[in-house]
């Protein structure tokens, strides 16, 4: 898969959530933007450090004309746990088959401690109304991460 470009069709997305719905990239064309983040793991430091910032950011980011969504690998029970213990007040989306990863290119290579793994690289997207990207965030420090985001969505560029 090629690397996705800002300007760029979104690729869609069709996935199990967090309160058992399926959520379609599509469902929201034409009504909101979407920042959807990508992390690597429930429950663990940084992961839960970017939930959640977003968390306590939701509600501007909501007025700047966006959804949250988060996805990971993992499964809907532990995404349920997470959702519970944090008080997340937005959709989790579980990518088992690390299909929409692969797609949005954030399954990737990884290393640490000298052994390498396939993982996800921390990443967000965000995707406008018309399902084009309109800005991407790969690399990503969970800490100050919302605000990065608020910041673009409140600019004149977004």
């Amino acid at each position: 898969m090629a690397k996705l470009k800002e300007g760029v069709k979104a690729p869609q997305f069709n996935l199990q959530s967090s309160n058992g719905e399926k959520v379609a990239l599509k469902d929201f064309k034409g009504k909101k933007r979407v920042v959807l983040y990508f992390y690597p793991k429930d429950n663990t430091p940084g992961c839960t450090v970017e939930a959640c910032e977003f968390r306590d950011d939701r509600s501007k980011i909501e007025k700047a004309g966006a959804v949250i969504l988060g996805v990971s690998p993992d499964g809907l029970s532990d995404h349920e746990k997470f959702v519970k213990k944090f008080k997340l007040p937005f959709l989790l989306l579980s990518d088992e088959n690390k299909k929409i990863c692969r797609a949005y290119g954030v399954w990737v290579k990884k290393s640490m401690y000298g052994r390498s793994y396939m993982g996800v690289a921390r990443s967000t997207f965000v995707i406008g109304k018309k399902g084009k990207i309109e800005k991407i965030y790969s690399k990503v420090k969970p800490e100050g991460h919302s605000d990065e985001i608020l910041d673009f969505l409140r600019s004149e560029h977004a």
